[in-house]
């Protein structure tokens, strides 16, 4: 999403917050002082710790509450980043766990002679651990769209929270909280279509594609085409906001390129004739969610409702970006690893760029030139070294723990699918140049397999790959 239209959908949001919280705030520092202020003065500082407290201390019962958070979540959307930044540093700082308590309540425990003192004693622990703005983010999530609130609340505390521990902590709770809010169960699955969706829905859809951006109306309706799907997660607390989507063709054969299979100019199949459904496409679409997974259950529930749909579908499959493998190439050619390129190959290569010498530093700089591909000699000397360095890249290279270190590679493995087949050329967008040298990857979810895959995954760093996969770590 670019940054403009995630601040155009950010006010428009706080917009309608404003207004729905408006019958239901009231206090003597209120919506319109913050916002003749909106970067939060040191000498304001006081009367929102004050009506903190007072949210808090809960006196008049929970209509009195409620208004109390209205009010205090009103000034916050009055405030511009840096006075939310200053709220949110004044909460953390002024309203976390208190440590002699939770000493005091260990001590007791370690002290305790029968098993009903232990007992009352865990209760205190898990209590004293309980920071008090826990109890303030509960509040917000009382008012009309107060979990949307709590979502876009979080998205501002997450880059903010790297930097200082009690954000960090604040953070912490917060994502355990909206866990539990957005459980898989709780959650909505419904297709989004051209003809049925709402213009606010199509233009959201515009705004979070994350993975190839949507050039305007004519490629979104072609994205929801007949032989397309959209699927999103809706939650009933956010009825008008996408979770996350995924966008399908519904092709003949495992598809290979992503211009070709998004050439608004390609004539609609008939999806009923389908034997493929290809997943090229996954966006979260709130910031806020980050590390709250969906992804799974949703490709899993999507392949299941084509399934029905569609009894002559007998392949699922994505076609997806590697979006950490220039990344990772550059960094083995810049340490000089020795054997990455045969004496063919390197001959080849030097033939191509018209150098002689090393070939690590010549293609550094040939990818560097995105022209590359338009030249005929060129991407043959590629084909081959690129093609196996990037099964190597997937199926071998470890991030933290066992993981695969591709992000996309670990979402799609973790899920149970199998490393299918890598398509040389097969994104030749700036953006699949810059990201992957224009290769992208299918995974394959073989829905009888995708338990086995799964455990074998998370357990030991198993990667299920094809015969053509194999073949090019051997190579």
């Amino acid at each position: 999403m670019t940054e403009h239209k995630s601040s155009s959908f950010l006010d428009r949001t706080l917009t309608n917050l404003r207004r729905g919280w408006q019958s239901i705030a009231g206090s003597s520092y209120d919506e319109d002082a913050a916002s003749t202020r909106p970067n939060l003065p040191d000498e304001d500082a006081g009367r929102i710790l004050e009506q903190m407290q007072e949210c808090l201390d809960n006196k008049g019962g929970e209509v009195s509450a409620r208004t109390k958070a209205a009010a205090l979540g009103r000034v916050y959307l009055a405030l511009d980043k840096s006075g939310r930044e200053k709220f949110l540093r004044l909460m953390a700082g002024n309203f976390g766990t208190d440590p002699k308590g939770v000493e005091a309540a260990i001590g007791k425990f370690q002290a305790s002679g029968s098993d009903a003192e232990r007992l009352d004693a865990q209760i205190e622990i898990k209590s004293s651990l309980q920071a008090p703005w826990r109890r303030l983010l509960t509040q917000f999530n009382a008012l009309p769209d107060g979990v949307k609130f709590l979502v876009d609340l979080r998205a501002e505390l997450l880059p903010l929270a790297k930097s200082d521990v009690r954000l960090k902590a604040m953070e912490y709770d917060l994502r355990d909280l909206l866990a539990s809010w957005f459980d898989v169960d709780f959650l909505e699955l419904r297709r989004i279509a051209w003809d049925s969706a709402s213009a606010s829905l199509l233009e959201k859809l515009i705004a979070y594609e994350a993975v190839h951006a949507i050039k305007g109306w004519e490629d979104l309706k072609n994205r929801l085409d007949s032989d397309r799907r959209c699927y999103a997660f809706f939650h009933p607390r956010m009825p008008d906001e996408p979770l996350i989507f995924v966008e399908v063709a519904l092709v003949n054969g495992m598809a290979a390129n992503v211009q070709a299979l998004l050439d608004t100019n390609a004539p609609a199949s008939d999806p009923a004739a389908a034997d493929t459904a290809i997943f090229y496409s996954i966006s979260n679409a709130q910031k806020g969610l980050a590390g709250i997974s969906f992804g799974n259950f949703l490709i899993k529930r999507v392949a299941q409702q084509l399934s029905q749909e569609f009894p002559n579908l007998k392949t699922f499959a994505t076609l997806s970006p590697i979006p950490g493998f220039r990344r990772w190439l550059d960094e083995i050619l810049a340490e000089g690893a020795p054997k990455l390129f045969s004496a063919e190959e390197r001959k080849a290569l030097n033939a191509a760029t018209g150098r002689k010498g090393g070939a690590k530093g010549s293609l550094i700089s040939v990818l560097d030139t995105p022209a590359w591909i338009k030249d005929e000699a060129m991407v043959t000397a590629l084909q081959g070294p690129l093609t196996r360095l990037a099964a190597r890249y997937l199926a071998k290279e470890k991030g933290r723990g066992r993981r695969a270190r591709d992000p996309v590679a670990h979402f799609h493995l973790s899920n149970g699918a199998r490393l299918e087949r890598i398509n040389w050329l097969g994104d030749t967008s700036d953006k699949g140049l810059a990201q992957s040298a224009g290769l992208m990857v299918n995974y394959l979810y073989d829905l009888g397999r995708i338990e086995g895959n799964h455990e074998a995954y998370t357990s030991a760093g198993s990667v299920d790959m094809s015969s053509s996969v194999k073949a090019h770590l051997k190579g």
